[in-house]
């Protein structure tokens, strides 16, 4: 289930974007306060928030930074006035995903939900002993952080994103060095995945994770 938190004073705006959003697997939470907003995001810890920054009892940049700085993963689209953009810069480098300025249409709010929406769900991959976050380029083995170079990184999502399925070493040099598969020596394909095994505490002899399917390519399972 989709946790949304709307924090918005205006009640009936807030009340308009919660009917504009429901659909099926989506649970709102409503907030009219920024004291409200700051205990819901404790209690709950939302996937998705629409924070509008002007509240009577304070700014919801506040919370906007105090979220960042916790490192929750919530996605925070702000509402702003339109002719605030001051608050629309110092949102973005404070953090903020998007932005949408009243007055403003429904129909567009929906869209760069869904935007977001869709970005959570591909943020981070849980896999036994591992979290793998690609986007925030967070990666872990059994709650340890682990420093992967940026080949090691997309070797590492081709192969989770194909879990289960082998995939050719052709087509694993042709994504992970951009299509330069005829200049690229096919050995360095090799030592990333052995780097990258070890770095994910592999057994060397017996890797359970990143698996040689010989003479064709990798499998992760």
């Amino acid at each position: 289930m989709i946790k949304i938190l709307i924090a918005e004073d205006d009640r009936q705006l807030n009340e308009g974007i919660k009917l504009s959003l429901r659909e099926e697997g989506r649970n709102f939470l409503q907030s009219y306060t920024l004291t409200e907003a700051r205990t819901a995001v404790e209690e709950v810890n939302p996937d998705l928030l629409i924070l509008d920054i002007n509240f009577p009892d304070g700014s919801g940049l506040d919370l906007l930074r105090e979220i960042k700085s916790a490192g929750r993963r919530t996605k925070i689209i702000l509402l702003t006035a339109n002719n605030m953009e001051t608050d629309i810069v110092t949102g973005l480098e404070s953090g903020a995903d998007d932005y949408i300025t009243k007055p403003f249409s429904l129909m567009v709010l929906r869209a760069r939900v869904g935007v977001q929406l869709r970005k959570a769900d591909s943020q981070a991959i849980t896999e036994g002993d591992f979290l793998f976050d690609f986007e925030r380029m967070i990666f872990s083995v059994k709650g340890q952080t682990v420093e992967l170079s940026k080949t090691e990184q997309k070797l590492l999502r081709i192969l989770v994103e194909n879990k289960g399925k082998t995939v050719s070493r052709e087509l694993l040099i042709d994504g992970v060095w951009d299509g330069d598969s005829e200049y690229v020596d096919g050995h360095a394909l090799t030592v990333t995945i052995k780097r990258l095994r070890d770095k994910l505490g592999e057994d060397a002899a017996e890797p359970q994770h990143i698996k040689t399917v010989y003479g064709i390519g990798y499998c992760f399972q």
